[in-house]
């Protein structure tokens, strides 16, 4: 097929860039052990420390010459409990890491991280424990760093590289709670089990709802279910959203129907500008927390809220956060209309159920607009809407409800201070950018044209 010898051609043009050269090697490599020299000096002050090992994508040879984070995994005994573990694991980070301005980070433990030359170092406590005797999430890393390297073969490794620019290039790529999609351990899992990357795009453009990619003997409910081959009890694919689930299956199709190199480059969405007055926000401060921190609250808080404007009589079509993670947050709505009628209609009991229909009317007579026998055997009231604006609605819940509108750790930041405004005004460039893609044609969707 014409369209075969398509993808073989761009797969093969991308390969090319994919592959980090000879002097970009060297240089993280320098980095790399440099690193490792300064950790391990430090580790012999503790006794609690078995051994240091490289994790991640550059044990594995499977990192981006443009992009690629050194992990130095920190192996405790098991018998060490967590607040040691974490202690112990800062105090390593931060000596051993202290010429380059080093911050802690948050996964299940905080582990410490700093900048090189541009190259992320991340220096993570674990357990030495046996396999599938986890006692955090970190303790699989070191497995899957050896079981990859075992199995996955040169070739295998540049087409892992392929398809996570293909990933980067349609914005689905990163673990993290803020992007919610696809991990580089993923991407392995993935080649590794379809062979190569022109399987990968044929399987999943078929791929079926719920199809389980591994072997497990677990229920999983979720979408798709991608196994982690350490861990058959552990489904990978819950951390991804429903919607970059819905991305990587539609592109999936689309480069298999009409291969190009366009697939591996971001396209940008189409801003439909009649829509931004049909936007909500709420803008407020925070002080200084980690990343994954901030992004878990103000998501919380904007799925929560979402439900308050339902409950207001508000439609949400879409919703999203955003924050600068330094300390500025937003809380974004898109809704069919930002003002809403004076009036809605309450549904009461049938006439037949006597008691109900008696406290419906004598609870709604003095209030309600009118009150009638509906057609489908309900007494109905016209009730009276206290806010139409959707910016008067939102101000005085939050002024009001902080308890239960807003996380915890968000309600002192909430106290002191936030505005809720429409469209955007007072947005500066960057944050635009970042709102405006509730009112845009997804770029992924561009590619059927």
């Amino acid at each position: 097929m014409i369209s075969d010898k398509i993808m073989k051609q761009v797969i093969s043009k991308i390969v090319k860039t994919a592959i980090p050269s000879k002097t970009i090697k060297k240089s993280k490599k320098e980095i790399a052990d440099m690193v490792y020299k300064l950790v391990e000096k430090e580790i012999q002050k503790y006794s609690e420390v078995v051994e240091l090992e490289f994790g991640g994508s550059y044990a594995k040879d499977t990192w981006l010459p443009n992009n690629a984070d050194i992990d130095i995994f920190i192996k405790f005994k098991k018998n060490i409990s967590e607040e040691k573990l974490e202690n112990i694991s800062k105090e390593i980070g931060f000596n051993s890491l202290k010429k380059y301005s080093p911050y802690v980070r948050y996964s299940q433990h905080p582990y410490v991280e700093a900048k090189i030359k541009n190259t992320k170092i991340n220096i993570v406590p674990c357990y030495d424990v046996r396999i599938g005797e986890w006692k955090s999430a970190a303790d699989r890393s070191p497995f899957h760093t050896k079981f990859m390297k075992k199995s996955l073969t040169l070739k295998m490794k540049n087409e892992v590289r392929v398809l996570k620019i293909f990933l980067k290039s349609n914005k689905i790529y990163g673990a993290e709670i803020a992007q919610q999609g696809f991990s580089g351990y993923i991407s392995e899992v993935l080649i590794l089990e379809f062979g190569d990357f022109e399987n990968l795009i044929k399987s999943i453009s078929k791929i079926k709802e719920n199809q389980i990619i591994g072997k497990t003997s677990k229920i999983f409910d979720t979408s798709i279910i991608v196994i982690d081959p350490i861990d058959s009890n552990r489904n990978l694919a819950a951390a991804i959203s429903n919607e970059n689930i819905g991305k990587f299956i539609l592109i999936c199709r689309a480069l298999k129907q009409k291969p190009s190199l366009e697939f591996f480059k971001t396209k940008k969405s189409q801003v439909a500008n009649k829509f931004w007055n049909n936007l909500l926000i709420v803008k407020f401060e925070f002080k200084t927390r980690s990343p994954d921190i901030i992004w878990g609250q103000i998501k919380r808080a904007t799925t929560t809220l979402s439900t308050q404007l339902q409950l207001g009589g508000f439609t949400v079509l879409r919703n999203k956060s955003h924050t600068n993670e330094k300390n500025e947050a937003y809380l974004i709505f898109f809704l069919e209309s930002t003002k809403i009628s004076e009036t809605y209609l309450k549904s009461g009991p049938e006439f037949f159920r006597e008691d109900s229909t008696n406290s419906f009317i004598s609870k709604n007579l003095k209030d309600a607009e009118l009150l009638w026998i509906g057609d489908n055997k309900k007494v109905i009231s016209l009730e009276k809407r206290k806010h139409t604006s959707s910016v008067s609605f939102m101000k005085e819940f939050l002024e009001k409800n902080l308890q239960t509108g807003i996380p915890k750790g968000l309600q002192n930041d909430f106290k002191r201070g936030f505005k809720v405004f429409i469209g955007n005004k007072t947005l500066s460039k960057s944050i635009k950018e970042e709102v405006s893609e509730l009112i845009s044609v997804d770029g992924t969707l561009l590619h059927f044209n």
